[in-house]
């Protein structure tokens, strides 16, 4: 199953190359294609999905709810039975380690700065997970933006796969 993971997220990666940059984040439920088939045969048939094979589709969920940071939005997320795993698709600033002593306490104005810091590096992060804890990333930056550049493997960003796999944990019990 992590081969079908690993296709899925270099498809995405793929698709979002397609799409340019500046993109705002989007968030995916993985679903095998035989559950899909079954549960909604029009949509599969729409998806061009074959009835002989098994992949994970990827069906684009709507925006993240706005709870602060990206892992704060993940946790109010709760996923259904029949979705297998989940991805995100999200772009980040990255500066180098020294930069960031330098940078602004407020955070607008910390964003301001990263956006205009000379040695600042645009990425593409596509990360998928499996319920079973499987995991898959891809990384592209755009100062080498080219198909042929895009890394990926399974523990390149391992504080956002553990975010999204944190989904699938059943939720704690409000304390009484």
């Amino acid at each position: 199953m992590s081969s079908l993971l690993e296709e899925v997220v270099l498809d995405l990666e793929r698709h979002s190359a397609q799409e340019g940059w500046d993109a705002p984040p989007k968030l995916y439920a993985l679903v095998r294609s035989s559950e899909l088939r079954r549960a909604e045969p029009e949509l599969a048939e729409r998806l061009g999905l074959a009835p002989d094979v098994e992949t994970l589709a990827a069906l684009e969920q709507e925006a993240l709810p706005d709870r602060g940071t990206v892992e704060e939005s993940l946790a109010a997320i709760v996923w259904p039975e029949a979705v297998e795993g989940c991805a995100l698709v999200i772009e980040r600033v990255v500066l180098p380690q020294e930069a960031e002593q330098d940078i602004p306490e407020d955070e607008e104005e910390a964003l301001a700065w990263a956006a205009e810091h000379p040695d600042r590096e645009d990425v593409r992060m596509v990360v998928g997970v499996l319920r079973d804890g499987s995991r898959h990333a891809a990384l592209r930056l755009r100062r080498h933006d080219s198909d042929d550049q895009v890394l990926d493997g399974p523990d390149l960003v391992p504080g956002l796969a553990d975010a999204l796999i944190a989904t699938f944990e059943p939720d704690e019990p409000e304390p009484a």
